[in-house]
C-alpha cells in the first residue's frame, strides 16, 4: 500500500505509520518523520490493531443519509459504462443531468463503484511468439547473471532536440517557481547510445548525429574497448539497426559478446530506459541549449557525475510475475475495426 502509485496519500501516510511502528520506532519519532501529531500516530496504530488493514480506511462520516436507492445506483453505474453520444466519457455534471440527480450523488456512486471515467491509461500486450523464453532469459540475467560476466543494458535515445528558449529563464525564488518561455528555437538533434552496466549502474555512452546500423556498430566498438576482456551479455530491443549484416559479422568476430533481445512491445524490460528517463528529467527537459554541442556537453557532464556515484537499479520482478500479467487469454473483439 505504501509503495503503490495509485494509493491515496492519506492511506499511504497511515500505512507508513504502521510500518515504522513495526520497525520499533517511538511514537514521537514516527510523528516527526511523517509530519503528523502523536495522537494521529496513536489513532492509526489503535485502528490497525483492532481492525487490521480495514482500519486504515476512513470511518463513515456523520451527515445527511443517502437519498438514492439501489435501483438509482445501478442506473448510474450502467450509464457510466456506456459511451455518451458526442463525447468520449461522462462527467459528473453531464451524467447527473441525464439521470436527474445531483453531481455530488454521481460522484459518491462512482467512488463506491471505484469508477474513474476521467482517467485513461495505455497498454499493449506483446505478441512475440518467443515471449516466455525472452522474458525468462532477460530476467535471469538481471537476477542471476553468469559468474564473472558483464551484463549490459543497451539502447539508444533518438532525436534529442537542442532547444534554446527565446528569452532568458527566470530562476527559482522564494514564492516563485522557475519560469521559462513556452516557445523555443530548434538547434538540431542528436542520438544518444548508452549501455548501463547492470551490476554497478555505471553508464557508457556515445552521442551520434544519426541513428543507423553503422552508428550502432561504432558504439559496439566503443563497448569492446571499454570492456576489453571477459564475457559480455547485452540486453537490447528488436530495432532493425541491432540486426544488420555488419552487426552480425561483428558478433561473429567477437564471440565473447552475446545479444539477448527483449520481447517485442516490451522495451520497458531494458533497464537503461530508466536511466534515460532520469537523464531527461534532470538534465534535458528544462534545459536551454544553443547548439547540439552544448546539449552533448550537458549529457557528458550528467553521465560523468552519475558514474561517480553510480549504484545499480534493483530488479524485483520474477519472470513468472511478469508473465502472469503479460500473457492474456483471447478476449472478445470490441468491434472497433482497428
Amino acid at each position: 500500500m505504501a509503495r503503490a502509485g495509485t494509493t491515496e496519500q492519506r492511506t499511504v501516510m497511515r500505512a507508513r505509520i504502521i510500518l515504522r511502528a513495526a520497525d520499533g520506532a517511538a511514537h514521537i519519532a514516527v510523528a516527526d518523520e511523517l509530519g503528523v501529531s502523536v495522537p494521529t500516530v496513536l489513532l492509526w496504530r489503535r485502528r490497525f490493531k483492532e481492525q487490521g488493514l480495514a482500519g486504515l480506511a476512513d470511518a463513515p462520516h456523520p451527515g445527511r443519509p443517502r437519498v438514492y436507492g439501489r435501483e438509482l445506483r445501478e442506473r448510474i453505474l450502467a450509464e457510466t459504462l456506456t459511451r455518451p453520444e458526442g463525447t468520449t466519457h461522462w462527467s459528473t455534471r453531464r451524467l447527473a443531468k441525464r439521470v436527474g440527480v445531483s453531481a455530488s450523488t454521481v460522484g459518491r456512486v462512482w467512488q463506491e463503484g471505484r469508477l474513474k471515467p476521467h482517467r485513461s491509461e495505455t497498454f499493449k500486450f506483446s505478441r512475440d511468439p518467443q515471449l516466455v523464453a525472452k522474458v525468462t532469459e532477460v530476467v535471469g540475467l538481471y537476477l542471476a547473471p553468469p559468474e564473472r560476466a558483464i551484463v549490459l543494458s543497451v539502447d539508444e535515445k533518438t532525436q534529442i532536440q537542442a532547444l534554446d528558449r527565446t528569452q532568458p529563464m527566470l530562476p527559482l525564488r522564494p514564492g516563485q517557481v522557475e519560469r521559462h518561455t513556452h516557445d523555443y528555437k530548434r538547434n538540431g538533434t542528436l542520438s544518444l547510445f548508452a549501455a548501463l552496466e547492470v551490476g554497478s549502474g555505471a553508464v557508457t555512452h556515445q552521442a551520434r548525429a544519426r541513428h543507423t546500423g553503422a552508428d550502432f556498430l561504432a558504439f559496439l566498438r566503443r563497448l569492446a574497448r571499454a570492456y576489453p576482456s571477459g564475457e559480455v551479455h547485452v540486453v537490447l530491443d528488436n530495432v532493425s539497426t541491432h540486426k544488420t549484416p555488419a552487426v552480425q559479422r561483428w558478433l561473429g568476430r567477437h564471440t565473447r559478446f552475446s545479444f539477448h533481445f527483449t520481447p517485442t512491445s516490451a522495451s520497458w524490460m531494458n533497464q537503461v530506459e530508466t536511466w534515460f528517463s532520469i537523464l531527461t528529467r534532470q538534465a534535458i527537459r528544462r534545459g536551454s541549449f544553443e547548439s547540439v554541442r552544448a546539449l552533448s556537453a550537458a549529457i557528458e557532464r550528467f553521465t560523468r557525475d552519475w558514474n561517480a556515484g553510480a549504484t545499480p537499479f534493483t530488479w524485483v520482478k520474477t519472470a513468472d510475475a511478469i508473465l502472469a500479467k503479460a500473457v492474456r487469454k483471447a478476449q472478445v473483439d470490441s468491434g472497433a475495426g482497428h
